[in-house]
């Protein structure tokens, strides 16, 4: 695959100061540059992760990280085979999106994209906006995004057979969607069918689980959950859904799974997008009915999906699991 992972977020808005307060006091990012046009966010030992800005043509821009200039190269070639407009991204744009080198475009809905390389990172230590163990980005990059898509096969060609995504799995019901991987984590990438345009949600996973469950507790607090706590039947996330001071929103998970792109093949998920919970608010009635049946057939059934942890990162307990003693024999 020449694209590598997603490499930063960028999106307009005028509220910058409700921004400054919600990316550092409540997702715990580190602000490290401050204008009147512009808010900047670390995550890792990279420059930047998420960009606001009041002056970006477009509402979003998802940035895909390539390995050089020849890649870069490879992937303009490709959107030009096409007939996908392609402009080079000049010294001045590159300072500001802290790259070597970069190309803009747009997919067939007209989603602002950017392939870039060399990404700038720095040796000073992350530091996060409130106690938080910190985010699992490195070479899976800072994490997924989603969008809204009128129909689901007027862009799927254009993520898989031109810029190379991997589909990693799919669904039809209650909603159809799509979910596109690059690397290891499960998807940096999904497209859902609401018969809109635009950015749906930011996803961002974190190392402790504590970190989720704090934030949860935070978001209640400041009427922020749009979709509550639980578990994705195909990433395996725990996770919830909070509002920002846009309309985008923020995944805000832990324990995604990993996979294998090389073997991997994709499936339809029949049980619906979670094992349990994530309660959508933003619904119809009849949509909240349908999700809330097919979590409790997936009850009902006992389907089940094994934890996923960072080597080190846990403890094992005393005592058995029936249930994945059962999946190691087969049974």
């Amino acid at each position: 695959m020449t694209l590598q992972s997603l490499g930063y977020v960028v999106l307009r808005s005028d509220r910058l100061d409700d921004w400054a307060a919600y990316g550092e006091r409540f997702l715990g990012l580190q602000l490290v540059e401050r204008t009147a046009s512009l808010l900047r966010f670390r995550m890792d030992d990279r420059q930047q992760r998420v960009v606001v800005s009041k002056t970006e043509d477009a509402p979003s821009t998802f940035a895909f990280e390539v390995a050089d200039g020849a890649a870069l190269d490879a992937v303009a070639a490709r959107l030009d085979g096409v007939k996908v407009g392609v402009s080079r991204m000049d010294g001045a744009a590159c300072q500001a999106r802290r790259v070597a080198g970069g190309i803009r475009f747009a997919d067939p809905a007209g989603n602002r994209l950017e392939a870039v390389h060399g990404a700038e990172t720095t040796t000073e230590p992350f530091t996060a906006g409130r106690a938080i163990s910190g985010f699992r980005t490195d070479t899976l990059g800072m994490g997924h995004a989603v969008l809204h898509v009128e129909r689901l096969e007027d862009l799927q060609w254009f993520y898989q057979d031109v810029l190379g995504f991997g589909l990693s799995d799919y669904t039809v019901k209650p909603f159809k969607a799509a979910f596109f991987h690059l690397n290891p984590r499960h998807h940096s990438l999904a497209l859902i069918e609401t018969g809109r345009r635009g950015i749906h949600h930011v996803m961002m996973e974190l190392t402790a689980l504590d970190d989720v469950g704090q934030a949860y507790d935070l978001a209640n607090a400041e009427d922020r959950v749009s979709t509550t706590l639980g578990r994705h039947t195909n990433d395996f996330m725990t996770s919830f859904y909070a509002k920002t001071p846009d309309d985008v929103l923020v995944e805000y998970g832990w324990g995604g799974r990993s996979i294998d792109p090389a073997s991997w093949t994709p499936t339809e998920m029949t049980f619906g997008p979670s094992l349990w919970g994530h309660e959508r608010t933003w619904m119809s009635a009849d949509q909240l009915a349908a999700t809330r049946a097919i979590r409790a057939k997936a009850a009902a059934e006992g389907q089940r999906a094994p934890v996923q942890v960072i080597d080190g990162n846990y403890s094992v307990g005393v005592g058995a699991c029936a249930w994945w003693d059962g999946v190691k024999r087969g049974s």
